[in-house]
């Protein structure tokens, strides 16, 4: 299982860390060991004095695949759920600025959240699905995917000329403008549409 995630892909989120919007899909991966267990407590990392929170809408692949036609990419998973890339902020600005890679920003342990997961069903318009987060009962990042630049299925079908989709794969989506800092003791919960799938305690 591998956690694949895709950066900038809101307009406005690009333009509150000063990005550029990209003309095709900004991929980084992070490895399994950043999945957060289910129930497990999350952390705060001893190595970061900035940790962001960032809502995204995550995919799990359900079918093994290759060079995905977009048109095709709907049948390769079946599940979907709000998580959080839990990104060390000042130790990312560190690597940019030296323009070396983000993975001890991104990809330490435990810094990928994810919901309960619900099927994708054809009710379900992937093209209109409302998700957002909340700290301590307060709104702070609300987004919708018709705001993504690259869709879902044109995501899936990017990513699979580069890396081979397999079952059980996650694909963080993006998210949306509004990510800032949580501190110990912050609780967040993260929903999809009016359902909540996801809660932690920043410990």
């Amino acid at each position: 299982m591998k956690i694949i995630c895709i950066g900038r892909n809101y307009v406005e989120h690009a333009k509150e860390l000063g990005n550029e919007v990209p003309d095709e899909p900004v991929i980084f991966m992070k490895p399994k060991s950043a999945l957060l267990q289910s129930h497990a407590p999350f952390y705060y990392p001893e190595f970061s004095n900035e940790l962001h929170y960032e809502c995204e809408l995550v995919l799990r692949i359900s079918k093994n695949g290759k060079y995905i036609q977009e048109r095709h990419a709907s049948n390769y998973y079946n599940g979907i759920t709000v998580g959080i890339d839990f990104t060390a902020r000042d130790i990312q600005d560190e690597l940019k600025k030296k323009g070396l890679p983000w993975e001890k920003a991104k990809a330490f342990d435990n810094s990928a959240a994810v919901g309960k997961f619900i099927d994708v069903t054809p009710a379900l318009d992937r093209k209109n699905i409302n998700f957002s987060l909340f700290n301590n009962k307060e709104m702070v990042q609300k987004g919708n995917s018709k705001q993504m630049i690259f869709s879902i299925d044109s995501i899936i079908s990017h990513i699979s000329n580069y890396f081979s989709l397999n079952i059980g794969d996650l694909i963080f989506t993006g998210t949306p403008a509004g990510v800032g800092e949580c501190v110990v003791g912050d609780q967040l919960e993260a929903f999809l549409e009016d359902q909540s799938l996801l809660s932690l305690e920043i410990k």
